[in-house]
């Protein structure tokens, strides 16, 4: 009896050992699903492939920039979409072409994520639909 109380006991143990691991590797995959989303976004402005862009951004998608003094402008999603086809790839030298995302927070199906360029930085919201990452929303500091 003393032997199949200490076996449940180690059993218990080892169960409670492997829930952190668990939960660290659904946190590691749900960091990497954002990065590849916001990832897919910046790299489809990047090559102008509208298709990509539009597959990262929620129906919702909304985009203020901020420049200086300039006043706050916006772009819905419909509007970045339509932008990135008309203009093909980015005018950009490719040393300019590079991004570094860090996920910031992840909570259920919502989670954030900073995008930082050479020329400018965005901070993305994102809310998860059907099993996908989607970007709802950036604010973007563009660089003078």
């Amino acid at each position: 009896m003393k032997r199949l109380a200490a076996a449940a006991s180690l059993f218990s143990l080892v169960l409670l050992l492997n829930l952190p691991s668990d939960a660290q590797s659904k946190s590691a995959a749900g960091s990497a699903a954002v990065r590849a989303t916001v990832t897919n976004y910046i790299e489809a402005y990047y090559t102008g492939d509208a298709r990509r862009m539009e597959q990262s951004l929620h129906p919702h998608y909304v985009k203020l920039m901020l420049h200086g003094d300039i006043p706050i402008r916006q772009k819905t999603g419909m509007e970045m979409v339509r932008e990135v086809r008309k203009n093909g790839p980015a005018s950009l030298p490719a040393s300019a072409k590079t991004e570094q995302v860090s996920v910031l927070d992840i909570a259920g199906n919502i989670a954030s994520a900073k995008l930082v360029t050479p020329g400018w930085t965005d901070y993305v919201t994102l809310s998860k639909i059907d099993g996908q990452w989607k970007i709802l929303s950036v604010i973007q500091r563009i660089d003078d």
